[in-house]
């Protein structure tokens, strides 16, 4: 009967709970959000044998079959198997048990991410594969975490949106020697990015450094490779964005230039800063949330436990939200009171 299935338990095994009463879907992850097309059969055959013929992509880049029946879960989990230890134990290197029984938790939510440096002409960073090494370090896990990598500043992933956003960017190199004073940077930087380059009365470039964001538009718009981007790649990290009815609210800069080991150590204390706050008994509270619980100091003290920061790593100080209050709905009147009221002097 309906009324005998655990919801709760099938959430953890990536099943959500449909409109219609003993229907599931499930949510297939994803990490880094690029797999081999083949597995698009995987999709097609779960679909169409215990589905409802359609597929979704979840709006975390998940692969999302709805109209699975209750009774054919367990079926379903069997079948996913091959697809669970290629992208997460093979893939990913996970380290999780290999079974007939499914994902073993919803907890550390499908890492998204742009397509990155192994297309995109803007990125700085691979975002798959840094996504992919999260992936290892928080999964599985009953802690709740939300991430999202980009590629650049331009934060295509979302990261604002997210627990933890990670954008990669760069330091730039200045060859003077090859600049022609073609002002084809200052004009990248004064359109696109945050206008700290200028001409000089040699016809050089100026560099304002305290407001670059590593973007790398420089290095696209210049036709003589007089900008270069140093060797070592950096990240930037948004801390506690999140979407939702009560308390939507965007991320704020919680780290910038930091290397992909020093955000990977960070990463290696999300387990241990959820324990503490939850006394060692997870639940279905996001991580922004526990943050919130903590406050920014404490988070600090523990996620940055025992982390060998790079020499360029900034971290925030202090960190303040603005929560939007959902109840300003008071101040928003119908149509027809604001043609009343007529034009305001």
């Amino acid at each position: 009967m309906n009324h005998d299935i655990d919801i709760k338990k099938l959430r953890i095994n990536c099943f959500r709970q449909s409109k219609v009463p003993g229907e599931f879907m499930l949510q297939m992850r994803v990490p880094g959000s690029m797999i081999e097309a083949k597995y698009l059969q995987v999709v097609q055959d779960i679909a169409n044998k215990w589905g409802n013929g359609t597929f979704h992509i979840g709006m975390r880049q998940t692969l999302n079959m709805p109209g699975i029946k209750y009774e054919n879960i367990e079926e379903v989990n069997k079948y996913i198997r091959g697809y669970i230890h290629d992208i997460e134990i093979e893939m990913c290197d996970v380290d999780m048990e290999d079974t007939d029984a499914g994902y073993p938790t919803i907890g550390a939510r499908n890492i998204m991410s742009c397509i990155g440096n192994s297309h995109c002409i803007k990125a700085n960073a691979n975002t798959y594969k840094l996504a992919r090494k999260i992936e290892k370090i928080v999964f599985p896990s009953h802690y709740h975490i939300k991430v999202a990598v980009s590629g650049c500043p331009n934060d295509c992933g979302k990261g604002h949106f997210n627990d933890f956003g990670i954008m990669g960017v760069a330091k730039m190199e200045y060859h003077p020697e090859r600049c022609i004073g073609c002002g084809a940077c200052v004009k990248a930087c004064e359109h696109h990015a945050t206008r700290v380059l200028s001409l000089n009365k040699d016809g050089k470039v100026d560099k304002d450094t305290c407001c670059c964001v590593g973007c790398g538009e420089c290095t696209i718009a210049c036709p003589t490779s007089a900008w270069t981007r140093k060797e070592t790649k950096f990240y930037r990290v948004t801390l506690g964005g999140r979407t939702g009815k009560q308390f939507p609210r965007m991320g704020k800069l919680f780290l910038n230039w930091i290397t992909e080991d020093a955000l990977l150590q960070v990463f290696g204390n999300w387990h241990k800063f959820s324990a503490w706050v939850m006394d060692n008994k997870p639940e279905y509270i996001h991580g922004g949330h526990l943050i919130d619980i903590s406050g920014y100091a404490k988070f600090k003290e523990i996620i940055l436990d025992g982390v060998e920061l790079n020499p360029e790593c900034l971290v925030a100080e202090e960190l303040y939200w603005t929560e939007s209050e959902q109840r300003a709905n008071i101040h928003l009147k119908p149509i027809e009171q604001h043609k009343k009221a007529g034009p305001q002097n």
